[in-house]
């Protein structure tokens, strides 16, 4: 079976913890423990996010030069490299020392007309109190928002259109290789210069569920899962009643109301891969993941569900 699994960013880094690399690998550890008996037993592909990677190393470009700007794909393309790296070595530690594991650079393309270049969504880097992140909003011209208890930067988070590395993560799955690909929702790149078509890259950052999500239909995954730090999607969350959706069918899911910003495109995601494949999707916490690709924990989504079975 195929398994494709969307690490949250909570798999790297919690949220409020200093943004060292011992904390994210200390993390990277606990989500390698949890996909090591996935690995064992099923052809396995790994997304990941990095909000919080990609707006530290935007940080720290800006910091060293103050002529210019490092771009959001060439920070994405980095933070691929460094966090698939921690993956590839704390799963290599718990699995046979012949499997073969490798980091794919991802290209993804996005459309340069897509609204959301209008509309920043996406928060990326550390957070911050109100009153730091309207200095440095001011200071780095960064558009900034409200995100819990703190604010953070936005980003534009257009819709993933297509993954170029396709035919080589095929490849490897057919060497049986643990491929981690489409971390962060991939490199943004996007074609410009009219009828000469030029691939460029593009100043944003791409929901890694909707990019892994999309790999996933175009591998033709068996079963698609989706990891954050609650044990499924919720109807009614922030009431006093919220109650765990454990099943659902893509129509009754995606008639309910999620929030944009975390756990709207997880549904999105799963309501896709769902609908387009008829197969299943999932989302859950990392702990519960065996549990969850058995059907007995998280949300499962799958057209095979007549509505939607929530907790009482």
């Amino acid at each position: 079976m195929l398994v494709v699994v969307a690490l949250g960013g909570n798999a790297l880094l919690r949220r409020g913890e200093p943004l060292t690399v011992e904390n994210q690998r200390r993390n990277v550890r606990v989500a390698a423990e949890a996909l090591a008996p996935i690995a064992r037993d099923h052809k396995l592909v790994i997304g990941h996010g990095n909000g919080p990677q990609v707006g530290l190393l935007a940080l720290q470009a800006a910091a060293y030069d103050t002529s210019g700007t490092y771009p959001l794909d060439v920070l994405g393309a980095q933070t691929e490299g460094m966090i698939g790296y921690m993956i590839e070595q704390e799963l290599g530690n718990l699995l046979p020392p012949d499997r073969a594991f490798a980091t794919l650079l991802t290209m993804v393309e996005v459309d340069p007309d897509d609204p959301a270049f209008l509309n920043p969504t996406k928060f990326i880097g550390p957070v911050y109190g109100e009153a730091e992140a309207a200095r440095l909003g001011a200071e780095r011209g960064w558009t900034v928002r409200q995100d819990g208890d703190h604010w953070r930067r936005v980003v534009a988070s257009p819709e993933p259109r297509r993954i170029f590395e396709i035919r080589p993560i095929t490849w490897l799955l057919e060497r049986d290789t643990v491929v981690i690909a489409a971390g962060g929702g991939g490199i943004p790149t996007m074609y410009s210069g009219g009828d000469r078509r030029t691939l460029v890259g593009a100043e944003c950052v791409i929901d890694k569920d909707l990019a892994s999500g999309l790999l996933a239909r175009e591998l033709s995954a068996d079963v698609f899962v989706m990891l954050t730090d609650v044990d499924a999607a919720y109807a009614d969350w922030g009431t006093a009643t919220p109650r765990a959706i454990r099943r659902a069918s893509p129509a009754a899911l995606a008639s309910m109301s999620f929030a944009p910003g975390s756990m709207g495109p997880k549904v999105e995601a799963a309501c896709r891969f769902a609908r387009d494949t008829g197969r299943r999707a999932a989302i859950g916490a990392l702990a519960d993941l065996s549990r969850i690709i058995a059907g007995e924990a998280g949300t499962t989504v799958s057209t095979a569900e007549p509505g939607t079975a929530l907790e009482p």
